[in-house]
């Protein structure tokens, strides 16, 4: 999905400096290729000289173009010790991206075990290994920004490329092979050894140290460390893995395009024919990223419908949070502003003027905000460490908003939200909080 968040990483200013200090570009928001948080074990090279280390990367496109993922490991070039895991599902793109992608994270993964190393890259894309070689010229635009990507890495005479037959290369294979199937199937790679440290590093893929006996048996999948974020939503490696809410409005109804207040207390309308589209457009984007882990929707058929339409892309389950209703707008449900100001000016007169008053019959702002926020605590607890998608409505998800903001109730005065658009908000595990994205509907273009 375009506009989705990328290799953002700001969080807390005062770690923001710390996270970027070495790195060759300044961090952006919103890039194209999301990246997930690298995390590797750090090496002291004996004297200072710099190590010698033996990348293999491979990338694989299941259509080209198609869904597509990478993998990359780094060796020991003396000892052929594994050091590191990096694999990364791509979504929709073609097979030779594929493979610049699991170039580049497989140098950034060496970069980060020791920037002093040479390198001795290992593909089996002749492609990749002339162009990079300086053999063969790279003419394709797609390409060129990620072989200048990969040069940048390693200064200018420290890599070298070789190829290698495809059944040489069946370590990287087995990776991208695997992060593809978790892709497709709505959940992030995972490493089979945890990492027993992280450190920061650029955010180029989500590698992992390799455990010393790559055959040693591992935890049970549900005891598992968890430590690879997903793509699009990266997490500094020193912060832990955070806790995402994708907020998704539900599609349009009829009420929508009309402007009328609809919220829990009015007839519960089901999706309009375009808010069927809207909520199809969304799901088929969801699974293009294949970063969502769960599905959790207000109990109203609007929202239950979109969340049904993304779950049954990604094959998961939709689970029905009570707290996220919309807020019971009492007798103004189903009116427009202008007849609730023709009809009830008094009430909506003392409405718009304190948060904490309700409309007649209804529910208060503040009241709505405490709801959300206990429903918003149940989800952290339920979903810790994981990307969720949370489908509901204007009031609730501005207020998960404007509560990772620190701002007033108030503040919901002053956003606006569209019709099946998407937010982000992170949650850390010290309790800060991170807007990542708001009203984004590049998804419907």
């Amino acid at each position: 999905m375009r506009g989705l968040p990328g290799r953002a990483l700001h969080h807390r200013p005062r770690r923001r400096a710390r996270r970027r200090r070495g790195r060759g570009r300044a961090l952006r928001e919103l890039r194209p290729h999301p990246d997930p948080h690298l995390g590797v074990r750090s090496v002291t090279s004996p004297g200072g000289a710099g190590r010698r280390f033996v990348v293999e990367a491979d990338g694989g496109s299941r259509g080209n173009p198609g869904p597509a993922g990478y993998g990359a490991v780094v060796r020991d070039g003396d000892t052929g010790e594994l050091l590191a895991e990096a694999a990364e599902y791509l979504g929709r793109v073609t097979n030779n991206v594929a493979e610049y992608r699991g170039l580049i994270a497989g140098l950034r993964a060496a970069a980060a075990i020791d920037p002093s190393a040479t390198v001795e890259v290992r593909m089996d894309s002749k492609l990749v290994v002339e162009q990079m070689s300086g053999r063969w010229q790279v003419k394709h635009p797609d390409m060129k920004p990620l072989a200048a990507e990969a040069r940048a890495v390693f200064p200018a005479g420290r890599v070298q490329y070789r190829w290698m037959p495809r059944k040489e290369n069946k370590h990287a294979d087995r990776l991208a092979n695997e992060a593809m199937d978790a892709g497709q199937a709505g959940r992030a790679w995972a490493p089979r050894a945890a990492a027993s440290r992280a450190v920061p590093a650029s955010p180029a893929s989500p590698a992992v140290p390799a455990a010393a006996e790559p055959e040693a048996e591992t935890a049970a999948p549900s005891e598992q460390p968890r430590i690879t974020a997903p793509a699009g939503w990266a997490a500094p490696a020193d912060m832990g893995r955070p806790t995402t809410f994708v907020l998704l409005r539900h599609g349009e109804t009829a009420l929508t395009p009309q402007k009328r207040f609809s919220g829990s207390g009015g007839d519960d309308p089901a999706l309009s024919e375009r808010g069927q589209w809207q909520a199809e457009r969304a799901a088929a984007a969801f699974a293009a990223r294949g970063t969502i882990e769960a599905v959790v929707s207000s109990p109203l058929r609007r929202c239950r419908q979109t969340a049904q339409a993304v779950a049954d892309a990604l094959s998961l389950e939709v689970r029905i949070e009570e707290g996220l209703r919309e807020a019971d707008f009492g007798t103004f449900e189903g009116l427009t502003f202008a007849e609730v100001k023709e009809r009830q000016p008094e009430a909506l007169d003392a409405w718009l003027a304190s948060t904490r008053t309700a409309p007649p019959g209804g529910e208060s702002f503040v009241a709505v905000s405490r709801r959300v926020a206990a429903a918003r605590d149940r989800l952290l607890a339920r979903y810790a460490g994981r990307t969720v998608l949370v489908v509901s409505h204007v009031t609730p998800i501005k207020t998960l908003v404007r509560l990772a903001l620190g701002a007033p109730t108030e503040a919901l005065y002053r956003m606006e939200l569209s019709a099946a658009a998407v937010s982000a908000v992170q949650f850390y595990a010290d309790g800060n909080a991170s807007l990542r994205l708001f009203n984004d509907t590049s998804h419907l273009r």
